[in-house]
């Protein structure tokens, strides 16, 4: 019979390919994109400061919350990294790409729970796993993808709460809801969506109170403010902190917020979704209409409902009232209002750096998912075809790429400069552009290095002990007796003012000028007789 060993090939394949089967080939992709070539680029600027006070907590235990450089919790846990398997980039950047794969991971008890079904799951999981922005802070020490990890673990903590009523539930959730504080001060955005959300469901009755939310409550706010207390003292070193953290971190980032210190319009984020993640957000502003159109349908039904109710109640027979609510529908209602409070609040805020995009994105990937029809998921998959150069681009192109994601990136012309360090007896760093030196010269090697933040009098190299010179361009030497002067990228960033009039080509190239900060490197010209 003609087809017959084809037919038989397919059906092995598809019961090979089970629902679950593919969900962990999908997990397994995810571990690859965030843990493959880790330590493929330089640290980004923000990186070599939280690993060089990560491992001065290490060698000195010494750790005091400063707003600037947001909460201790990282500190904390990239401290203990570099204890188990030494400090290296490539550690530092393990946590959080452990993090990045959980949240993909998270997605599993979402649908255990009923809150996605299966086509929904599958492809909020693939689309979390191969999101260009997802992977390359999954690869990066900043506090985010912490937040991003928490923020889900309360979401499924609160969601187990009110369908269990159990304590730990209570407790879980007091739990992430305290490392999130002790993390970033973004966390109270979070907050703040969620206590509106669950303030709606309890007054319109969609959710009761569980019989004893009030011991539940205070456990968990027991539990949220142990966390809070050990971290922001220090672990005991500084209690006075405890009271002081909330004030100084208000007064800092409001003023950060007034200043515009990294300014940009209202639409910033809007921008760097069609830039990186284009299908996820046609899919979303997709999942927002139907889910309107869906209501307004099921609206109509109700209404209709109530008026043949009503006549049958007046004609004297009994009718019970139609049970309405849906708790995949509601999911869904909450994170289009999660997604869209979200995209406000950081239009909103002053402060316009790409990471914050983590905390818009994880909610929009579960929007694009509703109605998820197989047309939707094919297209879905399609995806792929516009998310992988990009996230090849931005996350695996070991050169510097004029992105808007990796903002102040370290060059890697560093490398080239960091070997002249190498091989010289002794370096001067004649300018306040330093990072990520401290980082790269820790320990031993530092001593090698003298920093005098700012230039200095060129009698100081005629002496022969320093072999290296490093200036700011801005600030440097005409040129240096028996040295030989180099430019080099200290670090770059996308200019929006070098490529504003050609943003459809540029979309397309991701090319044209960079902004960039540059040294002037003088090395000891030894062929000098």
């Amino acid at each position: 019979m003609s087809g017959g060993p084809a037919l038989g090939s397919a059906k092995k394949i598809h019961q090979f390919l089970s629902f679950e089967r593919i969900f962990f080939l999908i997990l397994i992709l995810a571990a690859v994109l965030r843990f493959a070539f880790l330590d493929l680029k330089l640290f980004h600027h923000d990186e070599a400061i939280h690993a060089w006070f990560s491992y001065k907590l290490l060698t000195e235990g010494t750790y005091l919350y400063d707003p600037s450089y947001h909460g201790p919790l990282l500190y904390y846990v990239t401290s203990g990294m570099f204890a188990l398997f030494g400090d290296s980039d490539l550690v530092g950047r393990l946590v959080p790409a452990l993090l990045g794969t959980l949240v993909v991971a998270l997605v599993w008890p979402l649908h255990r729970l009923g809150y996605l079904d299966r086509r929904q799951t599958l492809v909020a999981a693939f689309f979390l796993a191969i999101s260009p922005e997802m992977v390359y802070f999954s690869r990066f020490l900043r506090n985010d993808i912490f937040i991003l990890f928490l923020t889900f673990v309360l979401l499924l903590a609160l969601l187990l709460y009110f369908e269990r009523e159990q304590l730990r539930w209570a407790a879980l959730a007091g739990l992430a809801t305290g490392l999130g504080l002790a993390c970033k001060e973004n966390m109270p955005i979070v907050l703040g969506i969620f206590g509106v959300y669950i303030l709606y469901l309890l007054w319109s009755k969609k959710v009761p109170l569980p019989a004893r939310w009030k011991r539940d409550l205070i456990v968990g706010t027991l539990v949220m403010a142990g966390v809070i207390v050990l971290f922001y003292s220090s672990f005991g070193a500084h209690p006075e902190r405890v009271l002081t953290w909330i004030p100084d971190a208000v007064s800092h980032w409001w003023a950060m917020h007034e200043q515009e210190r990294i300014g940009g319009p209202f639409f910033f984020y809007i921008l760097l979704f069609i830039l990186y993640e284009l299908p996820i957000f046609i899919l979303a502003a997709v999942g927002v209409g139907q889910f309107l159109r869906a209501g307004k349908t099921q609206g109509e039904k109700d209404s209709m409902y109530h008026l043949v109710r009503t006549s049958l109640q007046q004609a004297g027979l009994s009718v019970p009232e139609m049970r309405t609510f849906d708790k995949k529908e509601e999911f869904f209602r909450f994170c289009i209002v999660w997604m869209v409070l979200s995209l406000a609040a950081y239009a909103y805020i002053g402060e316009k750096v790409p990471w914050l995009i983590l905390h818009q994105l994880l909610p929009m990937v579960f929007v694009a998912t509703y109605a998820m029809t197989k047309r939707k998921a094919l297209i879905a998959l399609a995806s792929v075809l516009f998310l992988a150069p990009v996230l090849w681009h931005v996350a695996y192109v070991p050169a510097d790429v004029n992105e808007p994601i990796v903002q102040v990136q370290n060059s890697e012309d560093m490398r080239e400069v960091m070997a002249f360090i190498d091989d010289a007896n002794a370096t001067a760093i004649a300018s306040d552009r330093y990072w990520p030196l401290p980082w790269y010269y820790r320990g031993d090697k530092a001593e090698k290095i003298s920093y005098y933040g700012r230039k200095i009098d060129e009698s100081t190299f005629r002496s022969g002990k320093f072999d290296v010179v490093v200036t700011s361009d801005e600030d440097t030497y005409e040129s240096l007796p028996g040295f030989e002067k180099r430019p080099y990228n200290l670090n770059y960033w996308f200019s929006w003012y070098d490529n504003k009039d050609r943003l459809l080509d540029y979309y397309f190239k991701r090319d044209g000028k960079m902004g960039n900060m540059r040294l002037e490197v003088f090395v000891r010209n030894t062929s000098a007789v």
